[in-house]
């Protein structure tokens, strides 16, 4: 074919696979990441995983395909959209073994010239801030119920009063009186609701005026003792001398209060017999261990762990009927941790239970 120029002839190339290549050229650039990230291939398998990631879930193994690895099937339709030419997804990718986990998958297109396409996938761990916001909306829930109760109770008596009862003495004397009861138990939640909040305000700020723990007790019991007697319950002291702790004396002081109080309230048994209730006292090296014990009911194993929550009862009905409000173990939880120490609670069946706070010592006098 004369007077024809040359033909171009474009041969195809062939595109790298990443699987090859994702040890030398991926690994260094997402281990130097802070944030979890794995990298996905055309075949949706996992050719690279920095420590951040393996740590937050061990199941993604570089080498092995992603649906082996997980079990979202919101994160593989994601991941494999975007291998498909799609854009950049977020989606939330949810756990629910061994523990509930929640994570926010943000699902991205790797296009490099000579590789085959890949996707890069960065994890945010929203399980902390799902648990808080659940707490929240049961906060909510159980405080506005508490209030909700005696607030009825009191709406009821006074409609009362200003109908049937308005002429009836005897009537009005004794709904008043029940009246008062449940205006002191809502005064009573309020003044629990803002002693947590504030204690929850200055959790970071860690309490250092030395605090006379053997005086300070002794006090509690002595303001508790009318308590005690009228409910017949013995209280035995055994109290180390100068026992110093550098705390808040007011916060301290509520935990004294509330556990003393919890052991007078609920250290009798079923049949109204109370077995005497022990506090000692005692500094063990660079630590302060204050117990209180009784020796009622007891806990079963299952309620426990539970025993400090917001709002939690063993029993509801008993706990309403002795004027707790659900918040004293919670609120005495969040003192020892402002001060740095330990709750430990020791219960079985039919035995008592132990309170046991474990502070740091001050060598101040």
């Amino acid at each position: 074919m004369s007077g024809a120029g040359p033909v171009a002839v474009t041969l195809p190339t062939q595109r790298l696979k990443w699987r090859d290549q994702a040890i030398d050229l991926l690994a260094p650039i997402i281990n130097a990441l802070p944030e979890p990230i794995f990298v996905i291939d055309s075949e949706t398998h996992v050719i690279a995983v920095n420590a951040a990631a393996q740590a937050l879930s061990p199941a993604i193994r570089s080498g092995e395909p992603l649906s082996r690895s997980l079990r979202s099937p919101d994160m593989l339709d994601a991941v494999a959209r975007v291998l498909a030419g799609g854009e950049t997804e977020k989606t939330v990718w949810v756990e629910r073994l061994p523990v509930e986990c929640w994570f926010e998958a943000h699902v991205a297109p790797m296009q490099i010239e000579g590789f085959e396409p890949a996707a890069v996938v960065s994890l945010r761990d929203l399980t902390e801030s799902r648990r808080v916001e659940r707490m929240r909306v049961d906060f909510v829930a159980n405080a506005s119920h508490e209030l909700r109760t005696p607030l009825a109770s009191l709406l009821g008596f006074v409609e009362t009063l200003q109908g049937p009862a308005r002429e009836d003495a005897v009537t009005r004397n004794k709904f008043l009186g029940i009246m008062r009861e449940q205006a002191q138990r809502m005064a009573r939640l309020v003044d629990d609701l803002l002693s947590l909040s504030r204690i929850e305000q200055h959790m970071h700020l860690r309490p250092a005026t030395p605090v006379d723990l053997t005086l300070l007790v002794a006090h509690i019991v002595d303001t508790l003792s009318q308590m005690a007697e009228d409910r017949g319950v013995a209280i035995n002291l055994d109290l180390q001398p100068n026992v110093v702790a550098p705390g808040d004396r007011d916060e301290l002081a509520r935990v004294i209060e509330n556990l003393v109080e919890n052991a007078l309230k609920y250290g009798c048994g079923d049949d109204g017999g109370c077995k005497p209730i022990d506090i000692s006292l005692v500094r063990k090296g660079t630590l302060v261990v204050l117990s209180v014990r009784d020796y009622g009911p007891g806990v079963a194993p299952e309620h426990i762990p539970r025993l400090t929550e917001r709002f939690y009862r063993v029993d509801a009905g008993k706990s309403r009927a002795k004027g707790g409000t659900g918040l004293g173990l919670a609120i005495v939880k969040h003192i020892v941790l402002r001060h740095r120490g330990r709750l430990g609670i020791e219960s079985a069946l039919g035995e008592g239970t132990l309170f046991r706070v474990i502070l740091p010592a001050s060598d101040s006098a």
